[in-house]
């Protein structure tokens, strides 16, 4: 676990690339808003997390038993990761954030997609001011 990065990770790094291409300015990990999201349009209060699939559980009802050594300290991490997940979205959206939480697979495997989420987003928020 110790060489697990919290930021900078390919995928966050890829996406982020991808929407500096596009002109879009961003925040990485900007400790001013709650949850430290991977990137933040404020302009917009847009927060958005990449996630990991093992460290924050994808299909985790399904992939629960796949732990073989250890098993109980990685279910009480993970169920906690995507329980912090949870409550950090809320707390946000409590705030008037938009959150978006993308897959890592989702971005390495359809990431025009996840930009044309982002824009869209982009867009109704610039609408509205």
């Amino acid at each position: 676990m110790q060489a697990v990065r919290a930021t900078g990770s390919k995928i966050e790094v890829r996406l982020a690339k991808a929407l500096f291409a596009r002109n879009y300015r961003y925040r990485k990990n900007d400790h001013s808003v709650f949850g430290k999201p991977d990137l933040t349009f404020k302009r917009y209060k847009i927060a958005i997390f990449v996630d990991g699939e093992f460290w924050h559980g994808k299909d985790w009802d399904k992939r629960k038993h796949d732990h073989k050594s250890n098993s109980e300290f990685w279910h009480q991490k993970i169920e906690r990761n995507i329980q912090r997940d949870l409550e950090v979205s809320l707390e946000l959206k409590r705030q008037g954030w938009k959150v978006l939480r993308f897959w890592g697979s989702e971005i390495e495997n359809g990431l025009e997609k996840c930009l044309l989420i982002i824009e869209n987003e982009i867009i109704k928020r610039k609408i509205k001011q």
